[in-house]
């Protein structure tokens, strides 16, 4: 009797304790973070809530660079928490928006790239999130640019950067604005 008492229990035990597992990792999980260079580069999505606090206190960020445009997404308040939030913690906030044309050309403009350069060669501004919607396409290509300017990546080593982050592989789009880097 006592067996069949704890059995008919299991499965709530087991259904609470995936709930809790899920809510925790959601709760310490900020959307497709990723470093590049520690102390110096990270990439991810969008943050909210507590993930602006975590990125302080253990990564120590000192500058978000925001790839999405003005009319991205505004109307759910991620804008408006994050100009507050980074207001009141000193950390610098740069945007750099670029254009979701189609998916497929998300690349950064001349201008963009001579900026995100900058602010990546001034040490005041480091280490640096640099964060889109999903932190997949445009934050990757913004690495990528840096990683070959910068740090004298190959095109090669660069594209296993970007296929990390974006989760998937490149498209050859990609593969020619990467390139074009190099000339």
């Amino acid at each position: 009797m006592i067996k069949k008492k704890q059995s008919r229990h299991t499965p709530i035990i087991v259904i609470f304790l995936t709930i809790a597992v899920i809510v925790l990792v959601r709760h310490f999980h900020i959307k497709n973070f990723h470093v590049i260079e520690p102390g110096v580069l990270y990439t991810s999505g969008q943050p909210r809530g507590m993930d602006y606090t975590r990125l302080l206190y253990k990564y120590h960020i000192a500058t978000f660079v925001n790839v999405r445009c003005a009319d991205e997404h505004r109307e759910e308040n991620w804008y408006n928490e994050e100009r507050t939030w980074v207001g009141d913690n000193g950390v610098n906030y740069v945007e750099l928006p670029m254009e979701r044309i189609d998916r497929s050309r998300q690349f950064p403009n001349k201008e963009t790239q001579q900026k995100f350069l900058e602010i990546m060669a001034a040490r005041e501004n480091l280490p640096v999130l640099v964060h889109g919607s999903s932190g997949r396409k445009r934050v990757s290509m913004l690495a990528a640019l840096w990683l070959i300017k910068a740090k004298s990546y190959t095109v090669d080593d660069a594209i296993k950067v970007v296929e990390t982050i974006k989760d998937k592989p490149i498209t050859e789009k990609e593969k020619q604005f990467l390139k074009k880097l190099t000339q």
